[in-house]
């Protein structure tokens, strides 16, 4: 077998090739490109925002039923990225830990905790031949009553870890590029200024004049911790904010 191929290792799930790598979980991770969309999330001053590009692939569609954005809990949310079946399923799952946490300790689950939990349950698929890993991405965001604004990616890998900013899907590379770029300044951010940051992102990733209907903006905020997903008038009102500025 050459060295650096796969080779037969990618056969099965639980078997090492001779580099050390899970072709798999790495094959888990492409298929998150798949449906051909990226996510991103800025954390603000006092809030936290995830974007994601909205496609309905059939005009028979109905628009409202098409949707990446998910409530976990009344105060956490996430975006979802990459095989949408498998997503929901994820999501599922998430809600699950989130309604068992808290009846057991009798107060909801923070951010950091439900990431870490949906992140251990995602690296188990990694070892067992029964079960594949999933092809999706999750971006939580919250706010912690302690630490404030928190934004959280976990990957089919089982790895997690907080963000000041984080993009996932097709143009990960690209966006992160220039998440750092932007973000290098640590700018001070208010919630209206955070939101056009992620809208004015993705627009410049995309190279394109981002409409109302074709993109999804889900916000949580220190003075309304409950996550929710902004009307298309609240994004229009955003985007024409933009385009004064420019």
């Amino acid at each position: 077998m050459s060295k650096g191929s796969s080779a037969g290792y990618d056969r099965h799930l639980t078997v090492f090739s001779p580099e050390g790598r899970l072709y798999q979980v790495e094959y888990a991770t492409k298929a998150i490109n798949s449906e051909k969309v990226t996510s991103i999330a800025i954390r603000g001053n006092d809030c936290c925002v995830v974007i994601t590009e909205k496609k309905v692939p059939d005009k028979l569609l109905v628009p409202e039923s098409v949707t990446h954005m998910f409530k976990l809990t009344q105060t956490i949310g996430c975006v979802m990225t990459g095989r949408i079946a498998d997503a929901r399923s994820q999501v599922k799952r998430a809600r699950y830990e989130a309604a068992e946490f808290k009846y057991k300790f009798g107060y909801d689950i923070p951010v950091d905790q439900l990431a870490a939990r949906v992140a251990t349950l995602a690296q188990v698929t990694t070892q067992e031949a029964s079960i594949r890993p999933l092809g999706c991405s999750m971006i939580l965001i919250g706010i912690d009553d302690e630490l404030g604004p928190q934004v959280y990616k976990c990957e089919p890998s089982g790895y997690y870890a907080g963000f000041k900013a984080v993009a996932t899907g097709v143009k990960k590379v690209e966006a992160h590029n220039l998440l750092e770029k932007r973000m290098k300044k640590n700018p001070t951010l208010d919630y209206n200024g955070t939101v056009e940051e992620a809208i004015s992102c993705l627009s410049t990733l995309l190279s394109l004049d981002l409409k109302p209907s074709e993109i999804e903006v889900a916000v949580v905020t220190q003075d309304n911790p409950r996550f929710r997903v902004l009307s298309e008038e609240e994004v229009d009102s955003h985007l024409s904010a933009i385009a004064e500025k420019d």
